[in-house]
């Protein structure tokens, strides 16, 4: 739609076009405007135009895996365990017995269900190359930093992660 004076541009201007968004005007029974019944509601109320999504921020996200298996040898799990730590440089703490361990670390993600899924990866996706003990994910918890921070202050949930590293249970 074009608003203005009728007639020529002045020179040395490009044409101007200017968009309706969102210019209905419900009264009563009656639409005024370019979008007419198309937004509007039952009772004379307008819906409201969905708004473009922006990037959402990340968040950061405690993350708990426990995996168990078959019994491995002690050096061998430790050793893999470090081995995660290093590929994975989030990795805060872990816990490890010869057929259990427990990973704690923070991840960088948009929402729970993002941060949830990498976690459920990592032990698969760095099992050859960290060469861990083929067990199974038996746990997980994914928490936002505020839940973290408040179990923290409240003297329950998981210890504060130090010290930081590779530790037996």
């Amino acid at each position: 739609m074009r608003r203005g004076r009728p007639g020529a541009l002045p020179r040395g201007t490009a044409e101007r076009t200017l968009t309706s968004v969102g210019t209905s005007i419900r009264t009563g029974d009656e639409t005024i405007g370019p979008e007419r019944d198309e937004r509007a509601q039952p009772g004379g109320r307008l819906k409201e135009a969905p708004l473009p999504r922006e990037r959402e921020a990340s968040r950061l996200w405690h993350v708990t895996l426990s995996v168990s298996g078959a019994e491995a040898p002690l050096k061998e799990v430790r050793r893999a365990l470090e081995q995660l730590a290093h590929d994975h440089p989030f990795l805060l703490t872990s816990r490890y017995a010869n057929d259990h361990a427990e990973i704690r670390y923070w991840e960088e993600a948009r929402d729970l269900h993002d941060a949830a899924a990498v976690a459920l990866r990592l032990w698969g996706e760095h099992r050859s190359s960290a060469k861990l003990p083929p067990w199974e994910i038996v746990g997980l918890e994914v928490i936002d930093r505020e839940t973290y921070h408040q179990r923290i202050a409240e003297g329950y949930g998981p210890p504060p992660a130090s010290p930081v590293g590779v530790h037996p249970y």
